[in-house]
């Protein structure tokens, strides 16, 4: 497989009642590419957003869940979370301003 680039790896972010209190504290989810290790995602936040510095990086698998159609049997796709947390000089990210 090619090697990430930055924007390949953050695919969208995760806009839940829980993220939206997390950014209180500048803490942003995101979904990304299940294969993205932390270094790579915090480059990827800190080029893809002007001013952005990343403290630190949690992240979290979650796997396919079984979904049935009648007598089929299959798993949902595999799924990969990040929760990023800002230094306090850092500035907002503005994709989250206004929500």
């Amino acid at each position: 497989m090619a090697a990430l680039q930055y924007y390949d790896v953050i695919l969208k972010p995760v806009l839940t009642e829980k993220s939206m209190a997390g950014m209180g504290e500048k803490k942003y989810t995101f979904l990304v590419n299940p294969e993205a290790n932390k270094t790579q995602i915090k480059e990827a936040v800190e080029k893809m957003f002007e001013g952005a510095k990343v403290a630190k990086v949690n992240t979290l698998n979650a796997n396919g869940r079984k979904k049935r159609r009648g007598m089929t049997i299959g798993f949902t796709a595999k799924t990969k979370k990040a929760i990023v947390q800002l230094t306090e000089d850092s500035k907002d990210i503005e994709i989250f301003q206004g929500l």
